[in-house]
């Protein structure tokens, strides 16, 4: 999310790609209570369309991951001061919005609010939750461990940081690897992808539970060193470097990339979503982050927006400042989510319409709570929205 490019040296199609992940993101959250919701579940018309645009939103998280390779790779700066630089300024925002998102149930209670307007606020606690200060400080302190359902979004951080732990070590060998080797990396990695439809379609058909040396003792199997999100890390570095194509091969082979994956999440994850008996993993399996047919479609996006060039002023300033405050936005939309939804869900909006309409208003609240917060503290901002 971060990038060691100044201002005059800004790639602006990078900012563009940031701009298109960060609606990506939110647009997936807005579906979330097109088929969670206990007042939209089993509704087929919402149920269809959280498959369209859920399908067509999976490039979101993986062109981040992206971003951050083709940023930050090769690491410039020794181990201390990267860490330093990188983790310090997204962990205090994490701890502090974490924090926030936890005892928002307390406080609900605090204010005389019913227990219902937790659910409302965020979908996947069902209900479920309570308003005692006790259970929202236990959530509290599970902070440094895991995120909670209230802050769903927040897995990322975790992740976002365990990647810049990595980072400098990978660096060591993105600098002396050939583009040969880099490609070999990436083969390896492409065929680790396809390692959750194995697991779920191939393993069965042999009556085993796990595949590759991995075993009940053993969770790191064959391809465990190649498969993850680093991957994305080294493909952005690596599509940076790419040759540019001209316009029109270039269109052609993201138009094919994008839906030859988007025709396998969306089938995939129609499928499920149709099976009455299907598990949460069933419903995830084909929306997997790390899996080809995401994987085809991130590259699609990426090389496509790659080719956008920006020579106006100002949208080039509004571009930097959305990257200023980007980190901001995507850890603070998460609460305004449930609110939209009950806003706009049982509007006469057509549904279609539904989705777009509350990404843009999620996105464009949050942009300028972000940037309200930077006016006002300037340099000490970052500690709070990174």
């Amino acid at each position: 999310m971060e990038s060691n490019i100044k201002d005059s040296e800004r790639l602006v199609w990078v900012d563009v790609i940031r701009f298109f992940a960060i609606l990506m993101v939110i647009g997936v959250h807005c579906i979330d209570p097109f088929y969670i919701s206990p007042a939209m579940k089993g509704i087929p018309e919402y149920t269809s369309w959280a498959a369209i645009y859920g399908s067509f939103f999976r490039p979101s998280v993986p062109l981040f991951t992206m971003m951050t390779g083709l940023l930050l790779l090769p690491v410039k700066q020794p181990m201390g001061a990267f860490y330093k630089k990188r983790i310090y300024r997204i962990l205090f925002p994490v701890i502090i919005w974490s924090f926030l998102y936890n005892i928002f149930p307390y406080l609900t209670g605090v204010f005389g609010l019913p227990k219902e307007i937790i659910g409302d606020f965020f979908c996947y606690t069902q209900g479920s939750e309570s308003q005692a200060l006790g259970d929202s400080l236990k959530d509290v302190a599970m902070i440094p461990f895991q995120f909670s359902f209230k802050e769903n979004h927040m897995w990322y951080m975790y992740l976002l940081l365990g990647l810049y732990l990595y980072m400098p070590i990978f660096s060591a060998w993105i600098e002396k690897a050939t583009n040969k080797e880099k490609r070999i990396y990436l083969l390896i990695w492409f065929i680790s992808l396809f390692l959750p439809y194995m697991a779920a379609y191939i393993a069965p058909l042999f009556g085993v539970r796990y595949l590759f040396g991995e075993a009940t003792w053993n969770a790191f199997g064959l391809f465990y060193y190649f498969a993850g999100f680093n991957g994305y890390l080294i493909l952005g570095h690596v599509l940076k470097q790419m040759k540019d194509l001209d316009w029109k091969k270039t269109l052609s082979i993201c138009i094919v990339l994008f839906a030859v994956g988007y025709y396998v999440t969306f089938s995939g994850f129609s499928a499920a979503a149709a099976n009455p008996e299907a598990t949460e993993s069933d419903m995830e399996l084909f929306f997997t982050f790390c899996s080809p047919n995401v994987a085809i479609m991130t590259a699609a996006v990426f090389l496509l927006l790659k080719k956008v060039h920006i020579r106006n002023k100002t949208l080039v300033h509004l571009l930097a400042n959305m990257t200023k405050c980007g980190f901001g936005i995507y850890i603070i939309h998460y609460f305004v989510v449930g609110p939209f939804f009950l806003l706009i869900g049982p509007s006469s909006l057509p549904i279609p319409l539904q989705v777009p309409v509350m990404a843009i208003c999620i996105f464009a609240v949050s942009w300028a709570f972000t940037a309200v917060v930077y006016r006002l503290l300037e340099k000490k901002a970052v500690y709070i929205m990174g």
